[in-house]
Protein backbone atom coordinates (compact mmCIF):
# COMPACT_ATOMS: atom_id res chain seq x y z
CA UNK A 1 0.00 0.00 0.00
CA UNK A 2 1.91 3.34 -1.31
CA UNK A 3 1.94 5.66 2.29
CA UNK A 4 -0.45 8.81 2.42
CA UNK A 5 1.52 12.36 3.57
CA UNK A 6 0.56 10.69 7.10
CA UNK A 7 2.12 7.74 6.16
CA UNK A 8 5.15 9.32 5.20
CA UNK A 9 5.66 11.19 8.55
CA UNK A 10 5.07 8.42 10.32
CA UNK A 11 7.33 6.30 8.35
CA UNK A 12 9.96 9.24 8.92
CA UNK A 13 9.63 9.56 12.49
CA UNK A 14 9.82 5.96 13.24
CA UNK A 15 12.92 5.85 11.01
CA UNK A 16 11.03 2.97 8.35
CA UNK A 17 12.16 5.44 5.58
CA UNK A 18 14.50 8.75 5.30
CA UNK A 19 14.42 11.92 3.61
CA UNK A 20 17.56 14.23 3.99
CA UNK A 21 16.87 17.44 4.63
CA UNK A 22 12.99 16.71 4.72
CA UNK A 23 10.77 19.94 3.93
CA UNK A 24 7.12 19.35 5.04
CA UNK A 25 6.08 22.04 2.37
CA UNK A 26 7.34 19.27 -0.19
CA UNK A 27 5.08 16.99 1.22
CA UNK A 28 2.42 16.08 -1.19
CA UNK A 29 -0.64 14.28 -0.34
CA UNK A 30 1.13 10.84 -1.07
CA UNK A 31 4.47 11.21 -2.42
CA UNK A 32 7.07 13.96 -1.64
CA UNK A 33 8.83 16.46 -4.28
CA UNK A 34 12.93 15.86 -4.63
CA UNK A 35 15.36 18.42 -6.17
CA UNK A 36 17.80 18.50 -8.85
CA UNK A 37 20.82 18.44 -7.29
CA UNK A 38 24.20 19.92 -8.87
CA UNK A 39 26.22 17.54 -10.62
CA UNK A 40 25.56 15.77 -13.64
CA UNK A 41 27.13 13.01 -16.13
CA UNK A 42 27.48 14.01 -19.83
CA UNK A 43 28.71 11.68 -22.64
CA UNK A 44 31.80 12.30 -23.68
CA UNK A 45 31.18 11.86 -27.53
CA UNK A 46 34.62 13.23 -28.42
CA UNK A 47 36.49 10.67 -27.19
CA UNK A 48 34.09 7.40 -27.35
CA UNK A 49 32.51 5.95 -30.66
CA UNK A 50 30.28 3.21 -29.07
CA UNK A 51 29.15 1.78 -25.35
CA UNK A 52 30.71 -1.91 -24.92
CA UNK A 53 28.86 -3.16 -22.00
CA UNK A 54 31.36 -5.40 -21.21
CA UNK A 55 34.02 -2.97 -20.40
CA UNK A 56 34.64 -0.39 -17.71
CA UNK A 57 32.56 3.01 -18.37
CA UNK A 58 34.59 5.40 -16.53
CA UNK A 59 36.01 7.09 -19.27
CA UNK A 60 32.44 7.49 -21.31
CA UNK A 61 30.96 10.43 -19.45
CA UNK A 62 32.16 13.92 -18.11
CA UNK A 63 31.31 15.37 -14.84
CA UNK A 64 29.27 18.52 -15.56
CA UNK A 65 28.26 21.12 -12.41
CA UNK A 66 25.07 23.14 -12.81
CA UNK A 67 25.77 27.09 -11.65
CA UNK A 68 23.97 29.78 -11.77
CA UNK A 69 23.06 29.98 -15.67
CA UNK A 70 21.25 26.70 -15.46
CA UNK A 71 22.05 23.43 -18.41
CA UNK A 72 20.16 22.97 -21.24
CA UNK A 73 19.46 19.48 -22.86
CA UNK A 74 19.27 19.11 -25.88
CA UNK A 75 16.49 17.72 -28.13
CA UNK A 76 17.27 13.85 -28.02
CA UNK A 77 19.82 14.41 -25.53
CA UNK A 78 20.52 12.43 -22.92
CA UNK A 79 22.48 13.09 -19.28
CA UNK A 80 22.69 11.38 -15.74
CA UNK A 81 22.07 13.66 -12.58
CA UNK A 82 21.43 13.14 -8.70
CA UNK A 83 18.70 14.37 -6.55
CA UNK A 84 19.27 16.80 -4.27
CA UNK A 85 18.12 14.55 -1.23
CA UNK A 86 19.30 11.53 0.30
CA UNK A 87 16.48 8.86 0.70
CA UNK A 88 16.52 5.76 2.05
CA UNK A 89 13.78 2.51 3.32
CA UNK A 90 14.72 -0.10 5.69
CA UNK A 91 14.34 -4.03 5.07
CA UNK A 92 10.09 -3.70 4.90
CA UNK A 93 9.90 -0.54 2.63
CA UNK A 94 10.12 0.14 -1.18
CA UNK A 95 10.75 3.92 -2.97
CA UNK A 96 9.69 4.45 -6.19
CA UNK A 97 10.56 7.84 -8.08
CA UNK A 98 8.44 9.53 -10.37
CA UNK A 99 8.27 12.31 -13.08
CA UNK A 100 6.63 15.26 -12.51
CA UNK A 101 3.59 15.73 -14.69
CA UNK A 102 4.46 19.50 -15.42
CA UNK A 103 7.68 18.55 -16.75
CA UNK A 104 6.41 15.41 -18.50
CA UNK A 105 4.38 17.78 -20.49
CA UNK A 106 7.39 19.76 -21.78
CA UNK A 107 8.75 16.62 -22.90
CA UNK A 108 11.43 15.83 -20.15
CA UNK A 109 11.33 12.35 -18.52
CA UNK A 110 13.62 12.28 -15.49
CA UNK A 111 14.02 8.53 -15.56
CA UNK A 112 14.64 5.94 -18.37
CA UNK A 113 14.13 2.77 -16.37
CA UNK A 114 15.35 2.59 -13.04
CA UNK A 115 12.88 4.24 -10.65
CA UNK A 116 13.18 1.93 -7.64
CA UNK A 117 14.78 2.57 -4.36
CA UNK A 118 15.16 -0.55 -3.24
CA UNK A 119 14.73 -2.26 0.49
CA UNK A 120 18.35 -1.45 2.51
CA UNK A 121 19.17 0.89 0.67
CA UNK A 122 20.09 4.70 1.60
CA UNK A 123 21.62 6.96 -1.56
CA UNK A 124 20.99 10.37 -3.77
CA UNK A 125 19.10 8.44 -6.37
CA UNK A 126 20.18 8.83 -10.11
CA UNK A 127 17.84 10.50 -12.40
CA UNK A 128 18.57 9.31 -16.19
CA UNK A 129 17.21 12.36 -18.21
CA UNK A 130 15.99 13.10 -21.94
CA UNK A 131 14.44 15.45 -23.74
CA UNK A 132 12.10 14.31 -25.68
CA UNK A 133 10.70 17.86 -26.99
CA UNK A 134 11.58 19.35 -30.05
CA UNK A 135 12.93 22.13 -27.92
CA UNK A 136 16.00 22.71 -25.52
CA UNK A 137 14.33 22.48 -21.94
CA UNK A 138 16.65 24.37 -19.15
CA UNK A 139 17.10 22.89 -16.38
CA UNK A 140 18.31 24.94 -12.66
CA UNK A 141 19.86 23.69 -9.62
CA UNK A 142 17.07 22.86 -6.53
CA UNK A 143 14.44 22.76 -9.18
CA UNK A 144 11.69 20.38 -8.14
CA UNK A 145 12.46 17.56 -10.58
CA UNK A 146 10.90 14.43 -9.50
CA UNK A 147 8.68 12.91 -6.74
CA UNK A 148 8.83 9.49 -4.77
CA UNK A 149 6.31 7.49 -3.50
CA UNK A 150 6.80 4.73 -0.59
CA UNK A 151 5.29 1.48 -0.01
CA UNK A 152 5.57 -1.55 2.56
CA UNK A 153 6.22 -4.97 1.66
CA UNK A 154 4.77 -8.05 2.39
CA UNK A 155 7.24 -9.04 4.88
CA UNK A 156 10.75 -8.43 5.89
CA UNK A 157 13.35 -8.81 2.72
CA UNK A 158 15.71 -12.16 3.79
CA UNK A 159 18.26 -9.93 1.90
CA UNK A 160 18.32 -6.43 1.58
CA UNK A 161 20.07 -4.33 -1.32
CA UNK A 162 23.90 -4.64 -0.47
CA UNK A 163 23.40 -8.00 0.97
CA UNK A 164 26.21 -11.08 -0.19
CA UNK A 165 25.72 -11.77 -3.05
CA UNK A 166 23.44 -9.94 -5.02
CA UNK A 167 25.71 -7.37 -7.18
CA UNK A 168 24.41 -4.49 -5.32
CA UNK A 169 26.29 -2.17 -7.53
CA UNK A 170 25.23 1.54 -6.30
CA UNK A 171 24.88 1.11 -2.75
CA UNK A 172 24.86 4.12 -1.20
CA UNK A 173 25.81 6.07 -3.66
CA UNK A 174 25.93 10.07 -3.26
CA UNK A 175 27.20 10.90 -5.80
CA UNK A 176 25.94 10.53 -10.06
CA UNK A 177 27.90 7.48 -11.17
CA UNK A 178 27.48 6.13 -14.46
CA UNK A 179 26.87 2.81 -15.57
CA UNK A 180 28.62 -0.52 -13.65
CA UNK A 181 27.39 -3.08 -16.53
CA UNK A 182 30.22 -4.18 -16.70
CA UNK A 183 30.42 -5.77 -13.44
CA UNK A 184 27.64 -8.19 -14.35
CA UNK A 185 30.76 -9.83 -16.96
CA UNK A 186 33.26 -10.32 -14.29
CA UNK A 187 35.53 -8.01 -16.32
CA UNK A 188 39.10 -8.27 -15.37
CA UNK A 189 42.03 -5.60 -17.11
CA UNK A 190 44.31 -7.65 -19.29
Amino acid sequence: MVLSDKGIKKALKEGHINIDPFVEENLQPASYDLHLGKTLLLFDRGNNSFIDIKKPMELLMVKHEIGEEGYILHPKEFILANIKEVTGVDDQHVGFLHGKSSLARIGLLIHATAGLLDPGNELRLTLEMYNLSPLPIKLYLDMKIAQITFERIDDKCERPYGSDGLNSKYKGDMVVKGSKMYKNYNYEKK
